[in-house]
């Protein structure tokens, strides 16, 4: 492979002094380990809204990690089982080198070229998908594969009902995705936070799904008895009041919770005292370790608690993840509720940031899909 001379230029939408703008990027190519590969379709997720917003500080001027890709170019000693051509997806988070993240310290996917590191080729985070699910749905596979995640860790207390706090995509993956794994029997609650969330669901609804909260007056129905989980599907800065509703949950039988959705710096809850949440919610790192891990708590009033949680996912989530979406489209298109060109998606992402709200021209947004027009690879002998 010899270097090229002059590889043609390729779109991004590239972070700048608080704004996000569609910019002109040199395309790179790999180096010895490493790939490049080309992103027909790229989604915003709930993370990547935060870091718009200034909420979190990650340095990345491109963010997103949701989509299924194809490589492009590899480097020398790549493995021939991800030669050029080869559907993919990136696994974002590196269990062993947090010097990879993708999206986050890493550019990521918002670009129609992204190269990704040596590191993450060695780690094995570059996964080859025979189940490839369509371009806008596969914006949907790392989220679905984070969902699974936690459904399956909840899986463990076998709970007769489950109740998901958060009206965003997250929450939506995961009434969707529950009966699959909790099994046909378990009692689904979404509870919401935002009276749109509800009208949204009530336009949507899920089989066996209740739609609590929001717009409706009162609290959430009597569970009944027998075990209890709460998977925390809410925006940072909603996991602790979502944590402190969870934690009162009426029924007779255990409770388990899971803190999906990420903590603010230095978060404590006055109700679980001693607990360090972040160390519950990072025991769990890209699917390791088997088996997971659990903190057994009392809480202040005396109950006793199951708390776990997860950072990123293992790349057999990611593949269950296509191969659900591939199998069953239908039941996951609806959450794809913009698909844009990268200028337009450029707009809507500095509104974004500007704001709270997360509807968009009319209409809710759970999933901002950014189409990149099919790019030409750089010519062959070029590489």
């Amino acid at each position: 492979m010899t270097a090229p001379r002059d590889l043609p230029g390729h779109r991004a939408l590239v972070r700048e002094a608080g704004k996000v703008h569609l910019r002109l990027r040199p395309t790179p190519y790999p180096s010895p380990g490493e790939l490049l590969v080309t992103t027909p379709v790229a989604g915003l997720c709930g993370t990547d809204i935060q870091m718009l917003r200034g909420l979190r500080d990650d340095p990345a001027p491109v963010i997103g990690h949701e989509g299924v890709v194809r490589v492009v170019a590899a480097g020398p000693g790549i493995p021939a089982s991800l030669a050029p051509g080869t559907p993919v997806v990136v696994n974002p988070t590196h269990g062993d080198d947090p010097s990879f993240l993708l999206g986050h310290n890493v550019d990521g996917l918002l670009q129609e070229f992204t190269l990704i590191p040596a590191t993450a080729v060695r780690g094995g985070l570059v996964v080859p998908l025979e189940q490839v699910p369509d371009a806008e749905l596969g914006t949907l596979v790392e989220p679905l594969a984070a969902v699974r995640y936690a459904l399956g860790l909840l899986a463990a207390a076998r709970p007769r009902t489950l109740v998901v706090y958060g009206d965003g995509n997250i929450g939506q993956l995961a009434v969707r995705a529950a009966r699959g794994l909790l099994g046909t029997g378990v009692r689904v609650l979404l509870v919401h936070h935002t009276p749109e969330g509800r009208r949204w669901s009530e336009r949507h609804p899920v089989t066996g799904t209740e739609a609590v909260g929001g717009e409706a007056p009162g609290g959430l129905p009597p569970l009944g008895d027998g075990p209890t989980a709460a998977l925390l599907a809410t925006p940072r800065d909603g996991t602790l009041d979502a944590l402190a509703s969870a934690l009162r949950l009426g029924g007779g039988g255990n409770l388990t919770v899971d803190l999906f959705g990420g903590l603010p710096p230095g978060a404590a809850s006055a109700l679980l005292p001693g607990v360090d949440l972040a160390a519950v919610r990072a025991a769990n790192c890209a699917g390791r370790p088997v088996p997971a891990v659990f903190t057994e708590a009392t809480t202040a009033e005396g109950r006793r608690v199951r708390l776990t949680g997860h950072r990123g996912v293992g790349n057999g989530h990611l593949l269950e993840a296509a191969a659900e979406l591939w199998q069953h489209p239908e039941l996951y298109r609806d959450l794809v509720t913009h698909v844009v060109e990268p200028a337009e998606a450029a707009r809507i992402m500095n509104g974004l940031a500007a704001g709270r709200r997360r509807t968009v021209d009319g209409n809710r947004l759970l999933k901002l899909a950014v189409r990149f027009a099919p790019a030409p690879a750089p010519p062959r002998e070029k590489w």
